[in-house]
């Protein structure tokens, strides 16, 4: 079969869908080994952008759909005023990004975490379809965990939970407060390299030769 012909089809198949299709579901509709699927895609992708189509091919997980750029949602929006459109509140996002980082998270992990009940959030984010059911955790009361979806990819732009921001280390000080291991490392390196300037300071009226030290050294 044809290159061009297998777009044609897969761009058939994308559209149509209007959801996110599996690479092994394309696959099987073209009767074409994997390798060459995603290499087609890709290749796809990359058109779709250097041609500057309104439209767009993404890759969230092992899977490929069909959507609008997102530069254009001011012109798009308009048209389509009358579907629901998820209004998320600080709160909201707290938890999405609570649930994102932490995978098969239970509810009462996530108010353990945030401090607050969390039953109307998680609700209003299961009825958005940014989280789900990710099973039973094998503990007492057999409490429901939760996990975000393919529409919280799409919707955020990755394709992938690993494509996440990485967040900082921490740890927890005496007071039960959070306390960002990037910044004590930091202070610490600085602590460290200000003890060794103000140690050359002292020893440089004991020396019989000036000892200099280039202010470079001074400020790392």
């Amino acid at each position: 079969m044809e290159i061009e012909k297998i777009k044609g089809i897969i761009e058939a198949i994308l559209f149509a869908s209007g959801r996110v299709v599996k690479t092994n579901e394309l696959v099987s509709a073209l009767e074409i080994n994997k390798d060459d699927v995603i290499n087609i895609l890709e290749n796809m992708r990359q058109e779709f952008e250097e041609k500057n189509r309104g439209i767009e091919i993404i890759k969230v997980e092992d899977g490929y759909g069909m959507c609008t750029k997102k530069e254009y949602y001011e012109y798009i929006y308009p048209i389509f005023d009358k579907r629901s459109k998820p209004n998320l509140s600080n709160a909201a996002l707290e938890t999405l990004a609570i649930i994102a980082y932490n995978p098969k998270i239970t509810r009462a992990e996530i108010e353990a975490i945030r401090g607050v009940n969390s039953d109307a959030t998680i609700y209003k984010l299961l009825e958005y379809n940014l989280i789900e059911d990710a099973g039973k955790l094998d503990a007492p009361g057999r409490p429901t965990t939760y996990k975000t979806t393919e529409n919280f990819l799409k919707m955020f732009g990755y394709s992938n939970l690993e494509d996440l921001p990485i967040l900082p280390k921490y740890k927890i000080d005496e007071n039960q407060q959070i306390i960002i291991d990037d910044l004590v490392e930091g202070n610490t390196k600085k602590e460290e390299i200000d003890t060794k300037a103000n140690n050359l300071e002292e020893n440089q009226d004991s020396h019989e030769k000036d000892i200099e030290i280039p202010m470079s050294k001074r400020e790392e």
